[in-house]
C-alpha cells in the first residue's frame, strides 16, 4: 500500500518523521530491556537477567564461530546491540501499523532502505577502522593486494557490494513481510465480513512466520558483521 512519508526540512535538510520516531522508539525499547536485565544482579539467574545472559552467549558463540576471541573479545558489546537493536526493529511494524491522513507514521524502522543502508555504512566503516587501529596501516593496506596484488580491483569492489548486500537484505525481507501483512488485511477485509473471517488466520500465519524471518534477518546481520571484521583484524585472514 502506497502511503506518504511524513518529511520535513530542518536547516535545509530534510527528513523522515517516521524514521526518526522510529529509531527513537527501537532504542528506547533496547535500552530499557537492558536496564531492566541487569538492574538485580544475582549468581542464579532469572527472568530477564537470564535471558540477557542467554543473549551475551549467543552473541558470544557468532564471535567464536568468525575469529578468535582475543580479537573478538572487543566486539562483544557491539554485537549484542546490534542483534538486540535490530531484532526490535524488525517486530515493530509486525503488529499494527498507523496512518494518519494518508502517512505512514508507525513501521519497522529496518523496513526503510536508508535506515539499513546507514548501518551498513556504519558497520563496514568501523570493520576499516578497527583494521587499521589493530594491524596498523601497512598491515591493513596490505589485506587488500593478498593473497595476489591482482586481485586489488576485486578487494574495492567487495567492500561496495558487501555494503549493498548487508542492508538490501534486511530491508527486502523487512519490507516483503510488511507489504504482504498489509495486502492481506486490507484486500480480504474489503470482501466483507467472509474476507475479514479469512484474513484473520492468514494474518496470524504470516506474522509468525515474519517473526521467524525478522529473528533470522538479525541474526545474519550480527553474523555478517563479525564475518567483515574478522577479515579486517584477525591475523589469520
Amino acid at each position: 500500500m502506497e502511503h506518504k512519508t511524513p518529511e520535513f526540512e530542518f536547516l535545509g535538510l530534510w527528513f523522515n518523521g517516521a524514521n526518526i520516531l522510529m529509531i527513537t522508539v527501537a532504542s528506547v525499547i533496547v535500552f530499557l530491556i537492558a536496564v531492566l536485565s541487569t538492574r538485580k544482579l544475582a549468581m542464579k539467574p532469572t527472568g530477564m537477567q537470564n535471558f540477557f545472559e542467554w543473549v551475551m552467549d549467543f552473541v558470544k558463540g557468532i564471535i567464536n564461530s568468525t575469529m578468535d576471541w582475543k580479537d573478538g573479545g572487543r566486539f562483544h558489546i557491539l554485537g549484542i546491540t546490534l542483534i538486540m537493536y535490530i531484532f526490535v526493529s524488525n517486530m515493530l511494524g509486525l503488529p499494527f501499523s498507523v496512518v494518519i491522513d494518508g502517512t505512514l507514521w508507525w513501521k519497522s524502522p529496518t523496513a526503510d532502505p536508508i535506515i539499513t543502508l546507514t548501518l551498513a555504512v556504519m558497520i563496514l566503516g568501523l570493520t576499516h577502522f578497527y583494521g587499521v587501529k589493530l594491524k596498523g596501516v601497512k598491515g591493513y593496506a596490505q589485506g587488500f593486494f593478498s593473497p595476489m596484488p591482482f586481485l586489488f580491483p576485486l578487494k574495492i569492489i567487495e567492500e561496495f557490494a558487501n555494503t549493498l548486500t548487508l542492508g538490501l537484505r534486511l530491508y527486502g525481507n523487512i519490507f516483503a513481510g510488511e507489504l504482504l501483512l498489509s495486502l492481506l488485511a486490507a484486500g480480504l477485509a474489503h470482501q466483507g465480513i467472509a474476507g475479514t473471517i479469512a484474513a484473520v488466520p492468514l494474518t496470524l500465519i504470516w506474522q509468525g512466520f515474519s517473526v521467524f524471518v525478522g529473528s533470522i534477518q538479525a541474526y545474519i546481520f550480527t553474523m555478517l558483521t563479525m564475518v567483515y571484521m574478522a577479515h579486517k583484524v584477525s591475523h589469520d585472514h
